[in-house]
């Protein structure tokens, strides 16, 4: 984690990595023109180099507005540069889960020391440059932390990585135990696009093993099949979307991409509709050697169906435990459904 110095004239002098002023301010004369410290300058919201490069943005988060502005610059610009002037928590870890994924980097504007501890350990994985003023205390507990995280974190590269979006891989889960699971608000994933036998969605309790439901593609005895449906689980349950990250059922809206799995494949497809109704449930609890034990509450109704090997399917109310079914590993560390590098358990 890098320090950055809030330049103006006059500052004394502090271990920067970097110096950062506005194009009203100047840089000190410590910091002379041989100096190794990287400079930046803010100009109407963009950061630019010494070579007059335009590197990032700045922006002040004051509502949700400014957050939202931030994050259209995540996976764009090399360097976010944010400040919150009535400090807040929570812009911070989204737009820490937000660049977890992706190149930029944030670096953020601190104004007293109170700050330091929270946008240093933001999610584990903090900001990349903390912006600090001339002040000697708030510089001596920032340098304190910086050396526990790279403590903590030893020598690694503290970049993010690029995650491109893939298919899953599927992989066997074993079924441990089929049980009663009471009443819960069920939700039905209706699609805007037409659902082949073998497809559904990634469902389950829990991010990290997510279980391949099968949409009503088949015919039952007493209802006709909805090839465009596929009864997901109640409302807590996760989702996996289309660009990797995932959302609770019930925060599906139309529009959203979700991501239409088979054994040989995947797609993306839109949400038409949600449909939303108190049904009695079944848990299905299950394992795999490799990633550990999962779970997962489904309609207790013989229409809702897992996906075995060779796309063959079974209706919920007929599994059985030592039945293997289809899912796949995914991260467990989410936040806001975005997978972050943080440790994160879920049960």
């Amino acid at each position: 984690m890098e320090l950055w110095l809030s330049s103006k004239d006059g500052v004394g002098e502090h271990p920067a990595d970097a110096l950062i002023s506005t194009k009203d301010d100047s840089f000190p004369n410590w910091a002379g023109d041989e100096s190794e410290i990287r400079r930046y300058q803010v100009d109407d919201g963009a950061v630019i180099d010494s070579d007059g490069r335009t590197i990032g943005a700045f922006i002040q988060i004051e509502n949700d507005e400014g957050q939202a502005a931030a994050l259209e610059f995540v996976g764009l610009a090399e360097w976010l540069l944010i400040d919150c002037p009535d400090w807040k928590m929570i812009p911070l870890e989204n737009l820490v889960a937000a660049a977890d994924q992706t190149t930029t980097k944030l670096a953020a504007a601190i104004s007293n020391s109170d700050q330091l501890q929270g946008a240093t350990f933001a999610l584990q994985r903090g900001v990349d440059a903390l912006i600090l003023p001339d002040d000697d205390d708030i510089w001596r507990v920032a340098q304190e932390l910086a050396a526990q995280r790279l403590s903590d974190w030893g020598d690694v590269n503290e970049s993010s990585s690029v995650v491109m979006m893939e298919s899953p891989e599927l992989v066997e889960l074993q079924v441990m135990s089929v049980e009663t699971g009471g009443m819960g608000d069920r939700v039905c994933v209706d699609l805007v696009q037409m659902l082949e036998v073998g497809e559904g969605v990634l469902v389950g309790s829990s991010a990290a093993l997510l279980v391949l439901v099968h949409g009503e593609t088949l015919s039952s005895q007493f209802v006709p099949p909805r090839p465009f449906r596929v009864n997901a689980g109640p409302v807590h349950s996760y989702i996996f979307m289309a660009d990797g990250s995932t959302k609770y059922l019930s925060e599906l809206v139309a529009g959203d991409e979700v991501l239409v799995v088979s054994p040989v494949g995947s797609r993306a497809v839109a949400v038409g509709r949600l449909k939303i109704e108190p049904r009695p449930l079944l848990l299905v609890r299950f394992k795999n050697d490799q990633f550990g034990e999962g779970q997962l509450f489904l309609q207790q109704a013989e229409t809702v169906r897992l996906v075995l090997k060779l796309e063959k399917t079974v209706s919920v109310t007929h599994l059985e435990a030592g039945m293997n079914i289809l899912g796949a590993a995914a991260t467990a560390g989410r936040h806001i459904g975005q997978a972050i590098s943080g440790d994160v358990e879920e049960k």
